[in-house]
């Protein structure tokens, strides 16, 4: 099959709704400046892409362990923090607050640990102009922890995608719903939600045969925690996961369970 064959057989299987594709391409939504939207595939299969230029949008992290300590679901995070999208902002521990991997914002540390099982960081909130809005890096690759140092917030998490767009993930019987954060070529940031369940192999295959330009990308949340929130742009959507083997086999799941952490960006 050849490239724009391939393109457009995968589109077929995420073809667009709200912002239908049309063959090769992606019609996007604008929901602010510098935050835009699309929906690719069939009812039960959408994967749902917001897509944020960091320069433009900056990134900001909303954390209960900050706060109330009171974890909420992504629609109340927007409602309370004043946010066009939010997605979570990772896994938590037992406590219902800490996030599994490093994660710090400004003026505010969850958790101070660096877990030597997690490859990817995101880091925002830069602390010099020239610098990028955000970056998604790989912590193997030499230099990646200076590079962390200058910004004010990064969350650490479960790899999907090392760069330039490798599969991270061997085949495995193991799926869920899945909510990721992933970068493309040009530095912009992409919130990526499935409730369809996938082995992670087949997920990562799946976006990086779209033209999202997909490099690098990380695991936020699975199963029924995985949220995603949009709320801008004549768009009004709270998306919740459901299935998980072996915790949550089914597809019941109504709405958003409450989640003590997101990543977001601010309305103007």
């Amino acid at each position: 099959m050849n490239t724009l064959l391939s393109v457009v057989a995968v589109l077929a299987a995420f073809s667009a709704t709200a912002a239908p594709a049309v063959g090769p391409d992606i019609v996007w939504k604008k929901l602010q400046g510098g935050v835009e939207y699309a929906a690719l595939g069939e009812a039960d299969q959408r994967l749902h892409v917001v897509r944020i230029d960091p320069n433009r949008a900056p990134l900001v992290a909303a954390m209960a362990k900050a706060g109330d300590k009171q974890p909420h679901t992504a629609a109340r995070w927007c409602r309370e923090r004043g946010l066009v999208v939010a997605i979570n902002l990772g896994m938590y521990q037992i406590d219902h607050l800490t996030n599994v991997g490093h994660a710090h914002a400004p003026g505010h540390v969850n958790n101070g640990h660096w877990s030597s099982k997690y490859k990817s960081v995101l880091a925002f909130a830069p602390g010099k102009k020239a610098l990028p809005g955000a970056v998604l890096l790989d912590l193997d690759v030499d230099g990646s922890k200076e590079r962390v140092a200058d910004y004010g917030a990064a969350v650490q998490n479960l790899r999907l995608i090392r760069a330039p767009g490798q599969n991270a993930w061997a085949r495995q019987e193991r799926r869920w719903s899945e909510a990721a954060v992933a970068m493309d070529k040009q530095g912009r940031i992409l919130f990526l939600f499935s409730r369809h369940p996938y082995c992670m192999h087949d997920f990562n295959a799946k976006v990086l045969a779209l033209p999202l330009g997909i490099t690098t990308a990380m695991h936020v949340e699975g199963g029924p925690e995985a949220s995603l929130s949009i709320h801008g742009g004549g768009i009004d959507l709270d998306l919740d996961g459901s299935y998980e083997t072996s915790f949550n086999e089914n597809d019941d799941e109504a709405k958003q369970w409450p989640i003590p952490n997101v990543l977001g960006v601010a309305h103007k």
